[in-house]
């Protein structure tokens, strides 16, 4: 799993992908409107529960004929390398076409991505079979659905990528719900899984007061400077270590 254990990823997934961006902003690693996609990346399916792991990035084109082969021809391909990611892959689709001309994913691909490992897929682009796809329990991310997939050729594998506003290089570590998608620094996703129950911990402290019957504004204001006395603590702890 390369430097980040099975153990590290399990506890991400059990966290919420708004969590996890604002742990990360606890490292002062990157501004904080950075490093998540944007409103054009959507759930397909927002019931899923959240997803993580490593980018497996492609372009993708359906405006133009490919010189040879059929639309599929790729796809092994682009399967073949997800032996080069540091644990289970994520498709990242970058769609070179402006607007989409054709969905970049549908059950063929789904299917297969699935079948070889990977955990989710993420596109720039459109998708379509929604139904048959329902059913893998695959997370799609997308930012339209058209119902045909054009000449529906991938062009590039293993390249950065550009997809909701954020550059997504391969291997690049990837958390997302329904909530969207946001990538995770390598060297810091350790601690990130690390101090999850402690952050969580401290935002319930507002929840229990707030979630009481009509509670009084100045047990809000204690409850509030408790959750931030801890935060804070969190926060010199991260920052000390690096």
């Amino acid at each position: 799993m390369g430097d980040i254990s099975l153990d590290v990823l399990e506890k991400l997934r059990a966290v919420d992908t708004p969590t996890v961006c604002n742990i990360v902003e606890l490292f002062d690693v990157r501004p904080r409107n950075t490093g998540f996609m944007d409103g054009r990346i959507k759930a397909c399916f927002p019931e899923l529960p959240p997803f993580i792991g490593f980018a497996a990035t492609a372009t993708f084109r359906a405006s133009l004929a490919p010189r040879a082969g059929d639309i599929y021809g790729d796809l092994a391909a682009q399967v073949e390398r997800f032996g080069d990611l540091s644990g289970p892959p994520v498709v990242v689709f970058q769609d070179l076409d402006d607007p989409s001309v054709g969905a970049t994913f549908g059950e063929v691909m789904c299917t297969t991505y699935q079948a070889f490992g990977a955990v989710g897929l993420i596109t720039s682009g459109a998708g379509r079979d929604l139904d048959q796809v329902r059913g893998l329990n695959f997370p799609l991310f997308s930012h339209s659905t058209i119902c045909a997939h054009g000449f529906c050729h991938v062009v590039d594998v293993h390249a950065p990528v550009y997809v909701g506003g954020v550059a997504i290089y391969p291997d690049d570590l990837l958390h997302g719900d329904l909530n969207g998608v946001t990538t995770i620094p390598r060297d810091i996703a350790t601690e990130v899984a690390d101090i999850s129950d402690e952050f969580i911990a401290a935002e319930t402290i507002v929840l229990n007061v707030v979630r009481g019957n009509r509670p009084a504004l100045t047990e809000l204001r204690e409850a509030c400077i408790e959750k931030d006395v801890v935060v804070a603590d969190l926060r010199a702890r991260v920052t000390r270590r690096r």
